[in-house]
């Protein structure tokens, strides 16, 4: 093993895999920190600490069991905890959060999300992000008093912000409930085994990191917020994985076979900043030669090696460049910036951080999920060296505009993540296992041009299907990454859209909601499904979902069944916040 490999191994451990798959994931060993840099256990903010290991097999019970901390699996809570339940909440990594934290990805949002496209509680967590940068951070006059403030100003978002500070933002939101003990929350744990009995789930057991330690989890309901469904697989419930055929869905966009095996390829994402005139280049990674040298060979094919300013644009397909130059606000630099210094005080920052959510990193050479451990292991430790070759090329060999190469000033920045290996903690999942629901979502019902097929009716008159037992709303173009199917970009318009609660019943098991990627979706229509606010409204919903089942002693098929339980449950989310439609001005295709 070359002393690269052996390097990334003892600074991070292995990742954990399991019977499970990778969404069971972590790093096998405790958490880790840049050196120098400042940890979450001693920044100020608000930790939330392990609960006590002191015996093995020690069983718990709460009204509620979430498996997953994400995004999805911390508004599951929160819905849950206001609702008076007491909650056990797991996961995998040390941070809570998923896409917002561990994962390292500043939100993907609809246009708009400032006014309206979220719930209450979602709006709450953005005003309470840019709270936290006036009440804590040096910002400008200007910055300070704009109520707007985007503290990256990132084009993919109007919040672009630091992980850590999600985090902050997350703790504070738990803070009571754990004060009061309504929430254990077992960080690094991840889920190994579930016991049954007819279609109903009746305990979870969960292992501690890098230990022997179980702990036994009980409860009436789960929730499986986890980011690849490994719940749902634990449980034997049944689940689509990959791309349905489009004889199977009628999608006219889905690939013409069935295909277990192509799925949007993940990423492994990273921050960076740069100082002009220092010189931080790393050591040449392992894998570098093959990176720098590969062309994925996706149909329509890909322009060119992978390691370029030059990319498939998505929606056109045509070879597109976009320039990339440090702390400019333009092109690949600009687009998940997540820091601009001029937003702070002269000083307090020096350089932009951006991170590196791009075509370049991801992962198109297999799968994480339903493979053996050791095949996981290996994608995993070959992400690893493709973004960390990312890096290097953009070190050493990038093209400049000064007809230059490389921008050796470059640094990687692994403390805003929590990491010694400068990565973040958690693979980027764009997709997951999926429930066989009651009802799958297909494009037919959101996408434009389905739309106007199924409707005759043109675009400017044309609407989403209308799901009358809707828990919640949302709006993104389907956007699909290149697949390890080997397919480019599937991105196209889609049109603002409702969650139906049929999405969140598996077909045969009682007592399992999802609430992440993970509901009753297509390989298509996840495209539009799995960003921040939608992943936050689905866990919402099955929160709420878990509270009213239990204040009216029924089961969620029950809810979903009846219609006048299904009204009963809307009318609890429309009191909690939870928009169920879209005003008539704001439903044209994105």
């Amino acid at each position: 093993m070359s002393q690269n490999r052996r390097q990334f191994l003892a600074n991070t451990g292995k990742w954990v895999t399991g019977a499970a798959g990778i969404g069971s994931m972590g790093w096998n060993v405790a958490p880790t920190h840049a050196a120098g840099a400042p940890s979450t256990r001693d920044s100020g903010t608000l930790n939330i600490p392990h609960q006590s290991t002191s015996s093995l097999g020690e069983e718990l019970r709460a009204d509620l069991v979430i498996i997953g901390g994400g995004t999805g699996g911390c508004a599951a809570a929160l819905s849950a905890l206001k609702q008076g339940l007491t909650v056990i909440m797991t996961e995998p990594t040390d941070w809570i959060g998923g896409q917002l934290t561990s994962q390292g990805v500043p939100p993907d949002e609809n246009p708009w999300i400032e006014e309206f496209g979220g719930t209450e509680s979602y709006q709450t967590y953005r005003r309470q992000v840019r709270d936290y940068y006036k009440q804590n951070y040096p910002l400008t006059p200007e910055s300070w008093e704009n109520p707007y403030l985007n503290p990256g100003d990132g084009w993919v978002s109007s919040i672009c912000h630091e992980p850590r500070v999600s985090l902050a933002v997350l703790e504070n939101m738990f803070a009571p409930y754990l004060a009061n003990q309504q929430l254990i929350l077992l960080l690094e744990y991840r889920p190994v085994e579930a016991g049954l009995r007819g279609d109903e789930i009746t305990w979870v057991d969960v292992e501690q990191l890098g230990t022997d330690v179980r702990r036994r989890l009980q409860s009436p309901t789960f929730i499986d917020a986890t980011e690849t469904g490994d719940l749902i697989k634990l449980a034997n419930v049944e689940y689509v994985v990959g791309s349905e055929g489009r004889d199977v869905t009628g999608e006219p966009n889905t690939p013409i076979e069935t295909n277990p095996a192509n799925m949007q390829a993940f990423t492994l994402c990273f921050v960076i900043d740069h100082i002009n005139g220092e010189n931080h280049v790393i050591e040449k990674p392992e894998e570098y030669a093959f990176w720098r040298d590969y062309t994925p060979e996706l149909t329509p094919a890909w322009p060119g090696p992978l390691f370029s300013f030059t990319y498939t644009h998505p929606g056109t397909l045509e070879p597109r460049t976009l320039p990339f130059e440090p702390e400019s606000q333009d092109g690949w630099w600009a687009y998940r910036q997540m820091i601009n210094r001029h937003n702070f005080e002269q000083g307090f920052f020096r350089g932009n951080l951006t991170c590196m959510n791009w075509p370049q990193n991801d992962y198109l050479l297999g799968n994480i999920i339903d493979e053996p451990e050791e095949v996981i292991q290996e994608h995993l430790n070959r992400s690893y060296q493709q973004s960390l070759s990312l890096f290097y090329w953009l070190q050493t060999e990038a093209p400049r505009s000064d007809g230059g190469q490389g921008y050796p000033g470059l640094r990687i920045r692994g403390d805003v993540l929590g990491t010694e290996h400068g990565m973040a903690k958690h693979p980027y999942i764009r997709e997951s296992r999926r429930i066989k629901a009651r009802f799958t979502v297909k494009e037919q019902h959101v996408g434009t041009e389905a739309r106007m097929a199924e409707t005759g009716l043109s675009r400017e008159d044309v609407r989403a299907a209308r799901f009358e037992d809707s828990v919640g709303i949302g709006a993104y173009r389907i956007d699909l990454h290149p697949s390890t199917g080997l397919f480019n970009y599937i991105d196209i318009s889609s049109l603002p859209f409702q969650i139906p609660l049929g999405a969140l019943i598996p077909q045969r098991v009682r007592n399992l909601i999802p609430a992440s990627k993970n509901l009753g979706t297509t390989h298509i229509t996840n495209g539009c499904y799995r960003l921040h606010p939608v992943e936050w409204n689905i866990g919402e919903a099955a929160g709420a979902l878990a509270a009213y089942c239990k204040l009216r002693r029924s089961e969620p098929h029950q809810v979903y069944e009846s219609r006048e339980e299904t009204r009963s449950f809307q009318r609890m989310l429309t009191n909690m916040g939870v928009r169920l439609e879209w005003p008539s001005d704001k439903i044209h295709a994105l």
